[in-house]
């Protein structure tokens, strides 16, 4: 068998076709490792999972009829997420990926299942399945108890360490009972209960899990259960600053979010009046990301800190440990599942942590609303990794433009890019919005027209000969697209409305004091504008201007000019 698995047994580079005489070939019926499957059942899919994880791992071939015969399914986005739902109906499955495969002219859903390492897998009903021949069979009694036995998961994190409850902090234990709201009554139990002691004997020991909250130096129990920060000047392995961020988890993830704040400042844009503060990367996103890290480690790599590497155009934090079953790099917005169940438990008490599943979307919807890239992530057997980019194609100007518009309201998050680009002098079309948000024509003709309805965008044309051009009041930071023969024309243009101040001309392209100075003293120099007034009373005004009475930009009368 040539192709899919996606476990030790199988290719990396999987194809995406294959012609139907290979693929019969390849695939002549159903065995140990292959299972087919006509259309979407959720129940025999749940099993064929739960018994793939089980065993040596394999593969469902959906579209495929039991003979062999290729006839095809959907692949579309709504039937994957239905396919990554009824996987996630499946208790600890192994890991999983989804991938379409194109069988000559036909599509065919290939759902491949790695074996489970760590524990076992079930059905929602608790049956224990296994995969013999083509059969996916339960097991039960003695046959059951030793296939437990011989893969019984005991997590590390519950593992007792020499500390007893006496050596804990007193402040650090009444911690932790506030952010659960305990009572003082029965506190060893509670703290048994949440993983954090156990209770055995006359002593009680903190666990794994226990000593990373409730002493104050977790190392001195476990090694290396710290974060190390490195910061480079360039791409090269020498440092410029090397520090630790240690003390009980709950401490570490606030030091370490602030230390990381600190370190990369903000982008300060001045538009007009108005003083933006950027930060390079939010807030939310550092202090997930390093949650994340400290949560889902392996503990058992005593001898591994977390690492936080601070490079000059990104941000890249390496926890020890793999993807915890099933989550992968492919799956990790739609599956989720926790090395450390009582460490992240905790942690979200402390309210440093989201809630299960939410905490990649966070990020990535953060980054993505900031008008930032997207956080990369990484993966090997041995280590996890969060790569933040610094930068953006979107300039630090634009994003506080956008920030700016968003303040009047009603912005939907696609708008962001429409209006964006639109400062950029682009004329929007039906086409071009399709293609910058993903969507059909009827989604992006709606979000034209929201937006022309709010008078952030003006149409001209109808039908499919409308373009859309950004609203001329809106007035984007012109700095960021024009030139400086650009920045007299949109200047000459305010005056021809009304008279001029370096105030207007601020708001209106985003420029500074000094700029704006600069700009409008080459328009009087060059006999294109007439300066009038002194100090904070000085106005423009174009210099072919009959005598009369002028109006100030905002439409107010002015004085008349000779």
């Amino acid at each position: 068998m040539a192709y899919p698995l996606f476990h030790e047994a199988g290719p990396r580079d999987l194809p995406m076709t294959m012609l139907a005489e290979q693929f019969a070939l390849d695939f002549p019926g159903e065995s140990d490792l292959v299972e087919f499957k006509q259309g979407i059942s959720e129940n025999k899919i749940k099993e064929a999972v739960a018994a793939f994880s089980n065993s040596d791992g394999g593969v469902l071939l959906i579209g495929v009829s039991n003979s062999g015969q290729v006839v095809g399914t959907n692949s579309d986005g709504e039937v994957v997420a239905r396919l990554h739902r009824i996987v996630a109906g499946v208790r600890n499955p192994g890991r999983y990926e989804v991938r379409p495969l194109l069988v000559g002219d036909t599509t065919v859903l290939v759902l491949s299942v790695s074996r489970r390492r760590e524990g076992f897998a079930q059905t929602q009903d608790g049956r224990v399945l296994v995969r013999r021949g083509a059969m996916n069979t339960p097991v039960f009694d003695a046959e059951l108890a030793r296939f437990i036995s011989g893969r019984a998961l005991s997590r590390f994190e519950s593992t007792p360490v020499r500390a007893t409850l006496e050596d804990a902090d007193p402040e650090l234990v009444e911690k932790v009972r506030i952010a659960y709201g305990w009572s003082d009554q029965q506190l060893p139990e509670r703290l048994a209960e949440a993983g954090l002691v156990e209770v055995g004997d006359a002593h009680a020991h903190l666990t794994v899990a226990g000593a990373l909250y409730l002493l104050p130096q977790p190392r001195d129990a476990l090694g290396k259960a710290y974060i190390e920060v490195f910061r480079y000047r360039d791409e090269s392995e020498a440092y410029d600053r090397r520090f630790e961020i240690d003390g009980p988890a709950d401490q570490q993830v606030e030091r370490a979010t602030r230390e990381l704040l600190d370190e990369l400042g903000a982008d300060v844009v001045i538009l007009g009046v108005r003083r933006h503060e950027l930060p390079r990367i939010p807030e939310p996103v550092l202090r997930e990301a390093v949650a994340n890290a400290v949560a889902h480690r392996t503990y058992e790599a005593s001898g591994q800190p977390i690492r936080v590497e601070i490079r000059p155009d990104r941000v890249v934090i390496s926890s020890p440990g793999g993807l915890p079953e099933p989550v992968t790099l492919a799956n990790m917005r739609e599956q989720n599942a926790s090395r450390n169940i009582d460490v992240i438990r905790t942690l979200r008490r402390f309210r440093l942590a989201e809630d299960a599943g939410m905490g990649v979307d966070v990020m990535e919807d953060t980054m993505e609303a900031a008008l930032l890239e997207k956080p990369e992530f990484d993966a090997d057997a041995s280590h996890v990794e969060v790569r933040l980019r610094l930068g953006s194609a979107v300039a630090p100007q634009e994003r506080a433009w956008i920030a700016e518009i968003e303040q009047r309201g009603e912005i939907q998050a696609d708008d962001r890019l429409l209006l964006l680009h639109a400062a950029r002098g682009e004329l929007l079309t039906n086409a071009s919005a399709r293609n910058l948000l993903g969507v059909d024509s009827v989604h992006a003709r709606s979000a034209l027209h929201r937006l022309r309805d709010l008078g952030y965008l003006t149409q001209r044309g109808e039908r499919g000969g409308a373009v859309y051009a950004l609203a001329r009041g809106l007035g984007p930071p012109a700095g960021l697209k024009l030139d400086q023969e650009e920045l007299q024309r949109v200047v000459l243009a305010m005056a021809e409305e009304g008279r001029v101040t370096n105030e207007a001309v601020r708001v209106r392209t985003g420029l500074d004091r000094a700029q704006v100075l600069a700009l409008l003293n080459g328009l009087v120099d060059s006999g294109a504008l007439l300066r009038h007034g002194a100090r904070r009373g000085t106005y423009y005004t174009p210099a072919d201007a009959p005598d009369g009475v002028l109006e100030s930009a905002d439409g107010s009368p002015a004085s008349t000019v000779r």
